[in-house]
């Protein structure tokens, strides 16, 4: 019998406050730290969806939409948009909240691809998702066009990696 699942099983909630160190030199926060927070939120979501081991295979480009503040919290949602037999794309919203005065606002969005993994390192099946609610279904009708668009930005990156090449730039 197949396993399903649906989108309310694999969300994660992550709230943080920044602080000095999470931050650049105009008191917003690093592009990297918050990067490392989507993935984070990101990989808890498949591996919940999948109960097993994930590996990250691509992050779709994260658009930064507002800078989120020294002191601000910062909230990131996360859940499962999309299920292949071994992959799972997953969403990330990112919402910073002034502490002081209440306002919200959507800093980022983020797609992930992630395929799980077994114990040997192995791509390993994951349950169907089953989209309930209109944006969940939107999401998920949605994701084959984003799987496309991967597809070619992947291919696209193998072509230069291979003018790239590893030589060593000083030996040239």
């Amino acid at each position: 019998m197949e396993e399903i699942k649906y989108t309310q099983d694999s969300i994660v909630i992550k709230t943080s406050i920044v602080l000095p160190p999470d931050t650049n030199n105009i008191g917003t926060m690093f592009g990297g730290k918050l990067m490392a927070y989507i993935d984070d939120v990101a990989a808890i979501s498949a591996m919940r969806h999948a109960r097993s081991s994930v590996v990250t295979a691509s992050t779709d480009s994260v658009d930064f939409l507002h800078p989120i503040h020294e002191g601000n919290a910062v909230c990131l949602e996360a859940f499962v948009t999309y299920t292949g037999r071994t992959s799972m794309e997953v969403i990330v919203k990112v919402v910073a909240e002034n502490l002081r005065s209440g306002e919200r606002d959507l800093c980022a969005i983020s797609f992930l691809t992630f395929v799980a993994i077994d114990d040997n390192g192995k791509p390993t099946p994951v349950p169907r998702l089953v989209p309930q609610t209109e944006m969940e279904k939107s999401l998920y009708e949605s994701a084959k066009g984003r799987a496309e668009v991967r597809k070619r930005r992947r291919f696209e990156t193998q072509s230069i990696a291979e003018v790239f090449g590893t030589d060593l730039p000083w030996k040239k």
